[in-house]
């Protein structure tokens, strides 16, 4: 999906080396809720940290409002704030280290407890810190010291108004045109205010407002210092998806003006979507309790994290949608059993994949996982890399085009002639990936419909049988329990593809002599 205007501008600015003089770089947490010194990184002005409820999320915001004080009278937050002794548990041995960035200066600050008492406090760096926790998804009448509000007897004694700008902002986020919207206060509680909005004529308040009307109400009424740090818990609580990318596009605009480092936990695809791949932090829980932290993580990789609606046996980890479908059809060719045991899973760029190899390696995962690289990248460590030396839009395409295009005709039931010149149009443009999406709209299919028939021939007309028995040997073996160590090299098997009725010689796209990157798997 292609990055909203507001992320793309904040990309630009926070790309230009201008403005933000007050930056949390990284935190390292030892000691608390099972955090073992893990580092976790923030290298965009919005991150959106992913994952499991239970694996630490809120625990990362609770640390990074701690390792601040609070400038001039504002209120100061403490990690013993968040993290206090109870009946049940005291914590000992607690360390929460933070890199700090003022202009270009670095800087460290540790707050730790060894034992009883909590120390560093005093050396903490100066920063506003805006904490927006979970208490802000509580109905209004399920408030403590609300209910008493809810009386006719009790008249308005005071209100601040939402100007023009941030009334515009709450109708576009939620998607209604708001006539009014005010914070108000009645003569039974001074301290206690109530959202009111007005739409279509008709006023209500938070007792009669849509859960997502008063968690949005009351985010908007937060004026931010500049340059300050907002943490967000579950940011899309409440909201649908269109109000929840709305939400994200919001706050894109309002870092990018007040130069804002916003950190938020979320469990919402939608919002991945939103913020570019390295603000996205996703957070893993492995079978013996420890964490591991991948950075620029797909939605999908993360959705499949928290979500088991396939009872697959094995997940096996592709860069993108494309190579996916490719892989399928390489198990189909091979061994078709194989698919329907397996969930297949794109997980973005080649360098989470490469960090989900070590975890393959280490045997990490929680269930049996592999990891497969496009064919234009390097082998590494824990990683299978898929056939042709090349990314799958080339390989595909490429030997197709050798072959005439003649099967892809018949699979996709399109005339010969068409199906020639709408591919062989796609392979002038410079983006491969487009390739597919190209081809396909001149023929009347969707991206997939026309890519998973490309695959389908090219793994029954083009694929080497060595190539293909290597790759199910991986996921075979995986399935069989066995390490990664134990993965035995197969050799290839020369494969020379059926006579093509086109005008182009068949021919393999791979000489047999000559070892491709499939049979270098880890």
């Amino acid at each position: 999906m292609a990055a909203s205007n507001e992320i793309r501008r904040l990309d630009t600015k926070w790309k230009s080396g201008t403005g933000w003089p007050l930056r949390l770089d990284a935190i390292e947490i030892q000691g608390v809720r099972g955090w073992t010194g893990q580092r976790i990184a923030f290298p965009f002005p919005i991150t959106a940290i992913v994952g499991e409820n239970g694996v630490g999320k809120s625990t990362v915001l609770q640390c990074a409002a701690a390792v601040y004080r609070a400038p001039g009278s504002a209120k100061d937050r403490f990690a013993s704030d968040f993290f206090p002794d109870t009946a049940w548990e005291k914590l000992t041995g607690v360390e929460l280290r933070a890199t700090l960035r003022e202009g270009q200066a670095q800087s460290t600050t540790t707050i730790r407890k060894p034992g009883e008492r909590w120390r560093g406090n005093p050396k903490r760096r100066a920063r506003a810190v805006e904490y927006v926790d979970l208490s802000r998804v509580q109905p209004v009448p399920a408030r403590v010291g609300y209910q008493r509000l809810a009386n006719p007897g009790h008249t308005e004694v005071g209100a601040s108004a939402f100007a023009a700008e941030r009334l515009s902002r709450l109708s576009a986020i939620l998607g209604r045109t708001y006539e009014r919207a005010k914070m108000a206060l009645t003569d039974a509680d001074k301290k206690r205010e109530v959202p009111v909005l007005a739409y279509h004529g008709d006023s209500y308040s938070g007792f009669h407002q849509g859960a997502g009307e008063t968690t949005v109400t009351e985010l908007l009424q937060t004026d931010f210092p500049k340059h300050s740090l907002v943490l967000i818990d579950e940011v899309e609580s409440s909201l649908h998806p269109r109000a929840q990318r709305r939400l994200i596009r919001d706050l894109a605009t309002v870092a990018r003006q007040l130069e804002l480092q916003v950190v938020l936990t979320t469990h919402s695809p939608y919002v991945l979507e939103e913020v570019p791949p390295e603000a996205r932090v996703c957070i893993i829980q492995t079978p013996t309790g420890d964490r591991e932290v991948v950075y620029g993580v797909s939605p999908e990789f993360a959705m499949t994290k928290m979500d088991e609606v396939q009872h697959s046996e094995c997940d096996l980890y592709v860069e993108d949608p494309a190579a996916r479908t490719m892989l399928s059809e390489i198990l189909i060719e091979a061994n078709a059993d194989l698919v329907q045991r397996c969930q297949i899973v794109p997980f973005g760029a080649a360098s989470v994949g490469r960090s989900l190899g070590e975890m393959v390696k280490g045997d990490r995962f929680p269930r049996p996982s592999r990891v497969f690289l496009d064919g234009d990248q390097a082998p590494a460590t824990g990683c299978a890399i898929l056939p042709g030396e090349d990314a799958p839009e080339r390989v595909v395409f490429g030997a197709l085009k050798e072959l005439g295009w003649q099967g892809l005709a018949q699979r996709t039931g399109r005339d010969y002639a068409r199906v020639a010149d709408a591919c062989e149009r796609a392979m002038s443009t410079p983006d491969h990936h487009e390739w597919a999406t190209q081809a396909a709209s001149p023929l009347f299919l969707t991206t997939e419909n026309l890519w998973q028939p490309m695959c389908a021939e090219w793994a029954s007309q083009c694929l080497d049988k060595g190539d293909a028995e290597s790759v199910a040997q991986v996921v075979e073996d995986a399935l069989a329990g066995l390490s990664l160590q134990a993965t035995p090299p197969t050799q290839p098997t020369p494969r020379v593809p059926p006579t093509s009725p086109s005008p182009t010689p068949a021919s393999s796209s791979l000489p047999a002599s000559t070892p491709t990157k499939s049979q270098q798997l880890f």
